[in-house]
């Protein structure tokens, strides 16, 4: 079950590397290749400046055309619970995990965008992972572009890289083709298997 990620604090097996032990994910190209990252937007002093830049363009999205035509939702961990699906829940949430000086996430952007124009039932939310460090954390996100599919509660995809539009499609087709009770029964008996490892 996907619970909300909010007080669980960052993994306690990733490595130290942001404020409060959270660990900023880096930027991959299409491959899955880590790319440079300007230093600068490595540094604690300034995440503060960051942040508060991230949340003055959401603002301004928020007021603008842009938010109102878009078809996809900010997740932060304040709307987690309201926005992604319990075990009870039917449907299922596409999250994009991905930042502003990320090349690749500008890249599958706009394939991200017209597969929320293409799928109007499906809920497709993207993690802006400089704002919501915590949120990425929690996902075990370590480099970006991220997707992530939860269908019923269940993360049932996560993979880096940027996806073509026909790649992202099939997957779509895919995550709607699961068998969520076989998924489930085959969670819950790894669940099973795991404290008598």
């Amino acid at each position: 079950m996907v619970r909300s990620p909010v007080g669980q604090g960052p993994r306690r097996d990733a490595p130290s590397g942001g404020p409060r032990g959270v660990r900023t994910p880096t930027c991959t190209d299409g491959i899955g290749e880590v790319l440079n990252r300007p230093p600068e937007s490595l540094g604690i002093a300034r995440g503060r400046r960051r942040l508060s830049r991230a949340h003055g363009l959401n603002r301004r999205l928020r007021k603008g055309r842009n938010r109102e035509m878009s078809n996809t939702v900010e997740l932060t961990k304040e709307n987690f619970d309201e926005i992604v699906p319990g075990p009870e829940g039917k449907d299922f949430v596409f999250i994009d995990f991905w930042a502003e000086w990320c090349g690749p996430c500008r890249q599958f952007a706009p394939v991200f965008e017209k597969a929320a124009e293409r799928h109007p039932d499906l809920v497709f939310a993207k993690v802006d992972t400089e704002a919501q460090q915590e949120l990425a954390a929690a996902f075990g996100i370590q480099s970006i572009p991220t997707l992530a599919i939860i269908r019923e509660g269940v993360l049932v995809f996560s993979q880096p890289g940027a996806l073509p539009e026909a790649t992202f499609e099939d997957l779509i087709g895919q995550a709607r083709k699961l068998d969520m009770a076989e998924v489930k029964r085959k969670v819950e008996a790894e669940q099973k298997a795991a404290p008598q490892a």
